[in-house]
């Protein structure tokens, strides 16, 4: 997707600022008609699906985007609403002259603000899923010997609309890389299907279809905590791979983003301290956020740079980004997060310090410690053992490939739908844990 760094025609852009997204529309259709570069011509009929995406994200009007603060958020008022309003936390955009609301802007008032967040309840699966995370982290750090888990997994998809044409289907499926091994297929909603390879990017299991029908897959794996001793002296700098490289549209080396690597790092040589104040600086500054679809954004790590926050995946990417700057190897890994109690989606990251090859860091889950040294610090080098890892990279391409843009356009972790003629964004998931064995 690199054609995502040319700009849009001005008076498109000039239209979308204004909120005119009826008429932007109309123009994308007239530009589309004229002899224009290639490039050009897929921002534009890009941008057609991007606009619609980002509508879906904006549903609420006033009304009911206070009546859902008042939902999320307990005892919570209209004088505050216009308070937040006016300081710029609450999130909105101009439909066509209205103001429309982001879906989960009332929980990302709890992300910007403490006061808020103790006002918003929490399940009781996350409570015993933190309570079980915080304990096991805290053995770690005392030295208890690394878990290995059995885990045995289930994800289903549904179309919420009826589609006339044959559908394809993707869901997510877990890799043996690294820290997760014995991978077993354990069943599958249909008879045919195509299973990518481990080492594919982004590995998936594929159907075809109905749209009526239900779609699913279960499976199980290994997966071992992640706990590494390093002596940083003696580390030397790694050469000429390709995670060195630029990724447009998402990890481009922008002026500002080479200013900011340099400003972290100053003087440092070795490049796992390199890393480390990367880490540092994000985990210290950048504040978690709930973030639209990332087919929305038009450069993921620039905007985190450049807004202070960002969920799991932005996070993780601005990290790749400015180590990649500083000549520091780094990678994507995601998939999910699991426990006994809890599962979802979630993004971090690996770099890559000879002699030890690639560690992990977990720019979310280390900025959720910032009041806790030892815990903060746990997530840089080291990774907890409830994961599922299906993404080795991101923004990589399907077995077999999709043949229209897909709802993520960077990940791979809930599904993807499609028919011979378009994309379907109109589907649901569950995600499900199904045994979860702690086995030495």
């Amino acid at each position: 997707m690199e054609f995502m760094n040319v700009s849009l025609p001005e008076e498109i852009a000039r239209e979308e600022n204004l909120g005119n997204y009826d008429k932007a529309l109309k123009l994308i259709d007239r530009w589309l008609k004229k002899d224009i570069p290639s490039w050009l011509k897929k921002r534009l009929i890009f941008e057609k699906d991007r606009i619609k995406v980002l509508l879906s994200s904006y549903p609420y009007t006033e009304e009911e985007a206070i009546k859902k603060g008042k939902e999320v958020i307990k005892s919570f008022t209209e004088e505050e609403f216009y308070k937040l309003l006016e300081e710029g936390i609450v999130d909105y955009i101009v439909v066509n002259g209205e103001r429309k609301y982001e879906r989960r802007y009332a929980y990302n008032i709890g992300y910007a603000l403490p006061e808020y967040k103790e006002r918003i309840a929490r399940s009781e699966s996350v409570e015993k899923d933190r309570k079980l995370l915080n304990e096991r982290l805290n053995s770690l750090i005392k030295g208890d010997k690394a878990k290995e888990y059995r885990v045995k997994a289930r994800i289903s998809l549904k179309i919420e609309e009826d589609v006339k044409d044959k559908v394809r289907v993707w869901l997510p499926f877990p890799k043996e890389e690294l820290q997760q091994k014995d991978v077993k297929l354990i069943s599958k909603s249909h008879e045919k299907y195509t299973l990518a390879p481990s080492e594919a990017p982004q590995r998936t299991i594929y159907f075809e279809g109905k749209s009526s029908e239900e779609y699913f897959v279960e499976f199980e794996y290994t997966i071992t905590e992640w706990v590494n001793r390093v002596e940083p002296e003696k580390i030397t700098e790694a050469k000429g791979s390709v995670f060195l490289e630029e990724q447009p549209p998402h990890i481009v080396f922008t002026p500002y983003l080479k200013k900011l690597a340099y400003e972290i790092v100053g003087d440092e040589k070795n490049p796992y301290y390199k890393a480390k104040k990367i880490y540092d600086w994000i985990t210290l500054n950048v504040n978690y956020s709930y973030v639209k679809p990332y087919a929305v954004y038009d450069n993921i790590s620039q905007f985190v740079a450049s807004n202070l926050k960002g969920d799991c995946g932005f996070q993780a990417l601005l990290f790749i980004t400015l180590c990649r700057i500083v000549g520091v190897p780094a990678r994507w890994q995601s998939g999910w997060y699991i426990s006994p109690f809890f599962t979802s989606p979630h993004d971090w990251v690996l770099f890559f310090v000879p002699p030890y090859g690639w560690l992990p860091a977990d720019l979310s889950f280390g900025g959720r410690y910032r009041e806790n040294e030892e815990l903060r610090n746990f997530y840089f080098g080291n990774l907890d053992g409830f994961r599922m890892v299906a993404n080795s990279d991101f923004m990589k391409d399907f077995i077999p490939s999709k043949t229209h843009w897909r709802s993520d356009p960077c990940d791979n972790q809930v599904g993807e739908v499609e028919t011979m003629d378009r994309n379907i964004y109109n589907f649901s998931y569950e995600m499900n844990v199904l045994e979860f064995n702690s086995i030495n």
